[in-house]
């Protein structure tokens, strides 16, 4: 399996890994040529807006451009990474199948962690810190990334580790699911309400330019804002939403009015705050554990 570290933002200068053609298919700048992300994908989008120093602006797919810092770490490598199957402690499914809201169209996402071995931590390159390959649907963080993920509540990382779905665990791994209530806090309240808030940020500016909603996202909005308010009350990730299931997919095939949708998302906003009033998490996840967790992780690879 080929896995890329996969850090592109707005910003990132990379390189073009194919020739750039413009009009008439004229070659415009060739294979190799430096450029910057002026955008990145959103929604259903699959390229980048990439700007070279002429002005010329081209949208190329992951594929065909790589980040140039790593392009110039690789070159001084002596070798071209190493196996990631075998530093894998933990492997889930998460999306659509995870939450309950799959149909027969559903992908299969996977997403895990790697612990670097010790000489690639130590190394002058360092271990990248995320893995992801967009073919095989499957995303991989190193440890340290993860745990610092985790201990901001970010709702991808959390719902990772309560997913219903393993396929691979490793005694490690269990270690960390065992540590998994610590990272639940307060926090979780500020960072599920601002995905949510950014969702709808979103959608608003596609109905006042486009005039129609992306009514996946308007669904996967509703269904963070119902997941965070449980994980208030219950002290865990719910990540099953069966009990909405029907209406969820109604929404996300188009079938309810806006205002209906927006109405819900109201109602849910003011239960999350209900639910911060009576939550028992306290307000800050457990850092001690999780960097103990980490050292001690660290030692065992080196051991090993």
């Amino acid at each position: 399996m080929s896995h890329q570290p996969n850090n592109v933002f707005a910003g990132t200068q990379v390189l073009a890994l194919v020739e750039v053609r413009g009009t008439n298919n004229s070659l415009v700048h060739p294979r190799g040529a430096v450029g910057v992300v002026t955008r990145t994908p959103t929604g259903s989008e699959q390229h980048f807006l990439v700007r070279f120093p002429d002005g010329f602006e081209a949208s190329l797919a992951r594929q065909q451009l790589e980040v140039l810092k790593h392009f110039k770490d690789r070159l001084g490598k002596a070798s071209d990474g190493f196996e990631l199957e075998g530093f894998i402690i933990y492997r889930c499914v998460v999306g659509s199948r995870a939450y309950g809201l799959e149909t027969e169209a559903s992908d299969t996402d996977h997403r895990g962690i790697y612990l670097a071995p010790a000489e690639l931590q130590w190394s002058l390159f360092g271990a990248p810190e995320q893995f992801e390959d967009n073919a095989a649907q499957s995303c991989y963080w190193e440890l340290q990334k993860f745990l610092i993920m985790a201990l901001k509540a970010n709702p991808n990382i959390l719902e990772c580790l309560y997913s219903p779905l393993v396929e691979k665990v490793t005694p490690i791994g269990e270690e960390l699911l065992g540590l998994r209530q610590g990272f639940l806090s307060q926090m979780v309240f500020q960072t599920f309400n601002g995905y949510a808030l950014s969702q709808f940020k979103k959608i608003e500016q596609d109905r006042r330019n486009q005039g129609e909603v992306r009514w996946k996202h308007a669904m996967h909005l509703l269904r963070l804002l119902i997941t965070g308010a449980a994980t208030l009350r219950e002290g865990r990730v719910p990540v099953r939403v069966e009990a909405e299931r029907e209406r969820l997919l109604a929404i996300k095939r188009g079938e309810v009015a806006w205002p209906e949708v927006d109405e819900w998302r109201k109602e849910l906003h003011r239960d999350f705050e209900a639910a911060l009033a009576v939550t028992k998490l306290p307000e800050r996840p457990d850092y001690e554990a999780a960097n103990g967790f980490l050292i001690k992780a660290r030692r065992e690879m080196v051991r090993e």
